[in-house]
């Protein structure tokens, strides 16, 4: 058949157009294969020495899940973004992965400062934040999962059992400069008073502080029997160790944390903190075969043998689990569809049972308290025998009979009353 230049032009530019066209049409189809969720956390800074793990672990349920057949008959990718501990830096990732790359879900955060940076984007973009960390309560967003503890997971436990077990009535509390610490200190004092204790000194240095002998100082000619610590971050590797280089013993003078788990021992040297304890509903030491596994699984996925899990790290990884059932029940991913269907999925974490209970979407955990020990291990001394209801307004009167945050939202009348 012959052509003429018209028709050879005409023809070449559609072949053209096709070839171009074919690895969008591709690419489009490859995401339609696929589901992308968010997770930001720090991968610099001072805090990346915990945070670091939690993308570790999230990366880690995702890869298990994917192994599995994925979510839906699809493969699960994380767009991967570094908070950098800084609360300003987490508002542009939080924004950049929920209003320009569009993700409906997003594994996130680690302080209660960068939780609170990056809300106002999820609350305006109705769009849903997955938080692992323990924290201070005081918050009911109807755009947050909370799978860490609450205080009456934490504290509630772990104050009476100072007074009444270890006999300690006199309380120095210290802490970083921010608001879990704050807030923590608020409903330590509550406990401490309600249980016949009393507290001597509330102190703070800045997230990141480094120079702790004339806190140390303080401590010493306080009159303290017990060091209730809220310090996170680096700054817990240098109060320990200037804590014993002071010659402070924990058998004497215990510190009992809310914030210090098995990644900071790891870095600050098992010796600077044998004798001290912890309040977490999880940590490595849990002798079950789940959590075994868990572990080896994680130490193998991160190429460490020597790698250690923690509490922040457990509740990366189930909620990843907890947003596939809820994905999977709803058989959408619309951030609408995962809130409404997230309440009430229970999954067998590497700690025992967890469960988002629907009236607040905050987690039901097992309280457990642990002695740290010269191999880097906490012993644990104390645990519920069942998961505790989460009551993030605990400190205020709130009760599980009385709830605060609802599915309506923060009773804010109960608040004030």
């Amino acid at each position: 058949m012959s052509m003429n230049r018209r028709q050879f032009l005409s023809t070449s530019a559609a072949l053209a157009a096709g070839a171009v066209a074919t690895p969008a049409l591709l690419t489009r189809a490859a995401a339609a294969d696929t589901i992308k969720v968010g997770v930001l956390f720090s991968q610099t800074g001072g805090l990346s020495i915990v945070e670091r793990s939690l993308t570790d672990a999230t990366r880690m349920a995702i890869a298990e899940i994917n192994a599995a057949g994925g979510v839906l008959g699809k493969q699960v990718e994380a767009v991967i973004e570094d908070g950098a501990s800084d609360p300003k830096t987490f508002n542009e990732k939080a924004s950049k992965l929920v209003i320009q790359d569009r993700l409906p879900t997003v594994f996130a955060c680690y302080t209660s400062a960068s939780r609170k940076a990056v809300l106002p984007v999820f609350e305006k973009r109705k769009a849903a934040l997955f938080y692992p960390t323990y924290y201070e309560g005081f918050e009911c967003s109807k755009n947050v999962v909370y799978t860490g503890a609450v205080p009456n997971q934490q504290l509630s436990n772990f104050i009476p059992w100072i007074i009444k077990t270890l006999g300690k009535k006199k309380f120095f509390i210290v802490g970083s400069n921010y608001i879990y610490p704050r807030e923590m200190a608020k409903v330590s004092k509550i406990l401490i008073e309600k249980n016949g204790g009393e507290w001597v000194a509330d102190e703070y240095l800045e997230l990141g502080h480094s120079e702790w002998g004339s806190m140390v100082n303080k401590i010493k000619s306080s009159g303290c029997d017990v060091v209730l610590s809220n310090v996170v971050g680096d700054s817990v590797i240098a109060f320990y160790r200037e804590f014993k280089n002071q010659g402070l013993s924990h058998d004497k003078l215990p510190i009992c944390a809310t914030v210090t788990s098995e990644i900071e021992i790891a870095a600050m040297g098992a010796e600077y903190a044998v004798g001290s304890y912890t309040s977490f509903p999880y940590f490595q030491a849990i002798d079950t075969p789940a959590n075994k596994a868990f572990v080896e699984r994680y130490r193998k996925f991160v190429n460490d043998p020597k790698a250690v899990t923690h509490h922040a790290l457990e509740s990366s990884y189930f909620q990843v689990y907890l947003w596939k059932k809820a994905v999977e029940q709803a058989k959408d991913t619309s951030a609408a569809a995962v809130l409404a269907a997230v309440g009430g999925q229970s999954f067998d974490a590497p700690g025992g049972k967890v469960t988002v209970e629907k009236e607040n979407l905050h987690t039901a955990l097992t309280p457990r308290i642990a002695q740290w020990q010269a191999d880097g291990q906490g012993k644990i001394v104390d645990a519920y025998p069942e998961p505790v209801f989460p009551l993030p307004y605990v400190a205020y009167g709130e009760t599980q009979q009385n709830l605060f945050c609802t599915p309506a939202g923060l009773d804010t009348a109960k608040l004030k009353g």
